[in-house]
Parts: structure tokens; sequence; C-alpha cells
């Protein structure tokens, strides 16, 4: 029995005090009716904010059709959703998965199911970078290494080899006839809003085609419209092999996806990997959704215009509060690195009305929902102010 305790959740999580009930579009209402600004999006995952009536539509048309019958079966409504996904990307492939690392876990087993499948067994490591951020689970964790993720939990996986980010130097030095893949984030979002420049990510790929290795991008938290292309990548001139999607893809419902070239997963033959509940018919249904209303003409131009409009006001604060150090991001996953603990500073803006998240390096993120427009921006600028200009 657990009579003794407050809660019977794990405490993986703290001690949490802030509940909501309800949402609607980019606000939040809290148990003591309280509204919120929401430039948080559940960790960059509500893209089309709250309780969007496009996505209320097709849950509720397709929870009365279907809910449930496993990858056992044809579903030409995943067949549909994955071809447009390919078409609007570098992809030939899908498989559809949960959660990020999920399609994380699915694309490390892509690079080893190829090398296996080509004869090259030998070529097992992958390289990493320092500052990512990948999931929790036991290979995600491998490939990041960080102590406050992974203490408790070693042994890690084999195989991964971590460098200095945007190092060329490092990188092309541990290269060697073992080496499989080089793995990264377009922006590291946990790693505190860290821009690959995408000079580097070109010559990575250049690498990669010299040395035959595979390219994983990992675009869980920088995909799907954030930065005001369908996926970061664009707006370099290269195309990854793998690339791992989740969060904003289903705007809060369960779902994300490893996309891969036919050539990358040439491997993955039937049993090789599988999802009990992953791309199932409400999923499915939802990411359409998603999707459609992201590919509507002036939607991905509207976002970029937006987040330029929210860095110059982020930069127009930083010359009025000392507090801020620099503004870093890409789109809508903009960061403030602050003088103070970044967990006071999110503190100061929840208790304005105002949701952000903390990230590492000292840095607050926001990852507003897709749908927002300049008032909302002015909104959050005010309450950024007023925050710092309230703060001792």
């Amino acid at each position: 029995m657990n009579e003794n305790n407050k809660s019977y959740i794990m405490s993986t999580y703290g001690e949490r005090t802030l509940e909501f009930i309800s949402g609607d579009g980019v606000y939040l209402l809290s148990k003591e009716n309280k509204k919120y600004l929401d430039f948080g999006s559940g960790i960059a995952v509500n893209s089309l904010g709250h309780c969007h009536p496009a996505l209320i539509s097709a849950l509720n048309k397709q929870s009365k059709i279907l809910w449930h019958t496993s990858n056992l079966y044809k579903s030409e409504a995943q067949e549909n959703y994955a071809k447009k996904l390919c078409q609007n990307s570098f992809a030939d492939k899908v498989f559809f998965t949960n959660s990020g690392v999920e399609s994380v876990e699915c694309g490390i087993k892509v690079i080893k199911s190829y090398f296996y499948h080509t004869n090259k067994k030998h070529k097992k490591n992958i390289i990493t970078f320092e500052g990512a951020f990948h999931g929790r689970s036991l290979g995600a964790l491998s490939t990041q290494k960080k102590k406050k993720y992974i203490e408790g939990f070693e042994p890690l996986l084999e195989g991964f080899i971590q460098v200095p980010f945007n190092d060329l130097y490092s990188l092309e030095k541990v290269i060697d006839e073992k080496t499989a893949a080089i793995m990264i984030e377009t922006i590291q979002g946990e790693g505190g809003i860290k821009v690959a420049p995408f000079e580097f990510i070109e010559k990575i790929k250049n690498i990669c085609l010299k040395k035959e290795l595979l390219f994983f991008l990992d675009e869980v938290q920088c995909g799907f419209g954030r930065t005001g292309k369908l996926f970061a990548y664009q707006w370099s001139n290269i195309e990854p092999d793998i690339m791992a999607l989740a969060k904003g893809i289903g705007s809060g419902f369960p779902l994300g996806a490893c996309l891969a070239t036919s050539k990358a997963c040439i491997g993955m033959k039937k049993g090789s990997h599988g999802s009990t509940y992953g791309g199932n018919p409400l999923a499915i249904s939802i990411g359409n959704a998603v999707i459609d209303e992201i590919l509507k003409e002036g939607f991905l131009d509207n976002i970029t215009n937006l987040s330029n409009y929210f860095f110059e006001n982020l930069n127009l604060l930083k010359q009025k509060h000392d507090e801020i150090q620099e503004i870093r991001g890409l789109g809508l996953l903009l960061g403030i690195k602050t003088k103070s603990n970044n967990l006071e500073i999110n503190k100061l803006f929840e208790n304005k009305g105002l949701l952000s998240v903390p990230a590492s390096d000292n840095v607050v993120r926001f990852a507003p929902p897709l749908i927002i427009n300049k008032d909302h921006i002015d909104e959050a600028i005010t309450k950024i102010s007023e925050a710092l200009s309230e703060k001792k």
C-alpha cells in the first residue's frame, strides 16, 4: 500500500503543482482558473495549438470507424500518409512509431541493419555530438553520454563516439574503418537551442558520401514546420539518409516516424522491427490532418515572418535587460540564454502567465504553437519584459 505518499505516480517528474483543465488555441486554463499563454507547446509538441478544429474533426470521425487493428494488417490510410511524408521529404520509406525515442531507436537499427546486410559488419560505430539529446531509452542514452541522464543506468551500449558540437576537425579525427554513421540534431533543443550551422551540416554530408557513411538527422523537436520549412534540413543543400520525427507531427497525439531512403533501410526486412500501436488508425488520422494544415498555402511562410518578428523583439529586450545574454534559435524554436538560473527565470515567466521550457546551457526555450500571430508575440514580449523588470 502507498497510503503515506502523496502520489501513486513514480517521482521521475518531481512534485508538480500547476494543473491545466482546458486549452484553446495558444492558451491554457489552469485549475485555479488562470489563463496562460502557452509558448512551450508541451515541449514543442502542440504544433497546431490546443483543440484545433481540424484535429477534433479528424479524431471524432476516425473514432467512430476504427481505432486499432495492429500492423499485422494492411492500412490504405497508413500507406497514403507515408506517401505524403515521402513526397515532401528526401525519404522513400517510413516506419511509424509512438514517440521520438522510438523513432531514434528505429534509425539506429536501420544503420546497423544496413551494414550487416551489405556485409560490412565491422562498421558498427555511430558518431554523435556533445550537448545532444536523443531520448531516454538505453540506446538513446548511449548516444549522448550526459551524466545527468545516464547516472545509475550504466553500462551503456557500446559503439557510440561523441565529439564536440560544430567541430569538423574533431569529427574527421575519429572516423575510421569501424565508423558506420554520423548522427546529429539539426537544432539541439534540450542542449540549449543550438542550431547546427548549415555549412557544417553540408560538410558532414560530404564526409558521409566520401567515406560511405549514413547520415542520420534527429528532427524530433525541430521538424514539422517549426523552422518555417516542413523539415529544418530543407534550409540547407543536403538530404539525410535517415531522419527521426515525432512531437509536432501529431500536435499532441502520440505519433512518430522514422524516415529513410530505400538504400539505407535495405536491411529492414520482415520481422526485423515492429510496433504494436505505431501508425494505428487514430494516429494516422491526426497525422494526416496536421500535415494538411501545415502544407496549406502560406502557412510555412507565415512561420518565417512571425519568427523574424519574435527574434527581433527578443533582441530589443536584450538591449533593455542585462539578464538576457544571448538570443538563439531558428523559426519558432527560440531561446534566451540568461545570466541568472534559467529555472528561476522560467518560473518568473510562469508567474506572469507565460509558459516556456528550460533547456541546458542556462537557456529558457520558446516553442509556441505554429498558429500564433503577432498579437500573441507582443503579449509574450510584454510578459517577459515585466518579469525581468520585477526580478530582484
